[in-house]
């Protein structure tokens, strides 16, 4: 079973410093069309990004996934080959095992990068990533892991 869902208000309002009325009004990712396999994040609220700069973007949302499943995040193709604009670490990967561990409820972040020659503005609702879900496979002759997350970005280094 996957699916998305927002992360708890005291998350949302800790990290974007919006209101409630922002958290009750924006969407969870979904496909735009029926073949799509990316289902598309949206802003949170109005940004500019200058050329040159990182700026890391909460997303309000996190992701429920079967263990043998991961969560891709790219970003979208118009705003790469348009807008020159990048993830910093190129792909995200989202574990399963990042969804509400114990010291983290999973909250999705993305960090763009502008390596374009203008700015570019981002209003509410925009689309800026996309995520894909897919199967992934462990080695047969793997030993047995008994770690279990704790915490958030780069928590398993």
């Amino acid at each position: 079973m996957r699916y998305f869902e927002k992360v708890s208000f005291s998350e949302f309002s800790k990290t974007t410093r919006l209101s409630l009325e922002d958290y009750n009004n924006y969407n969870l990712p979904k496909r735009s069309t029926k073949h799509s396999a990316g289902y598309d994040f949206e802003v949170l609220k109005d940004f500019k990004i200058k050329p040159g700069e990182i700026l890391k973007i909460p997303t309000g949302i996190k992701a429920n996934m079967n263990h043998d499943e991961v969560l891709m995040i790219f970003i979208r193709s118009s705003l790469g080959f348009k807008n020159n604009l990048r993830m910093c670490n190129q792909v995200g990967i989202i574990d399963s095992d990042y969804y509400n561990n114990e010291d983290n409820e999973g909250h999705i972040f993305v960090c763009i990068q502008n390596e374009g020659t203008e700015v570019k503005e981002f209003k509410q609702g925009d689309k800026i990533v996309q995520g894909i879900f897919t199967k992934f496979l462990t080695v047969d002759n793997e030993e047995e892991i008994n770690n279990n997350r704790q915490g958030g970005i780069g928590s398993t280094s």
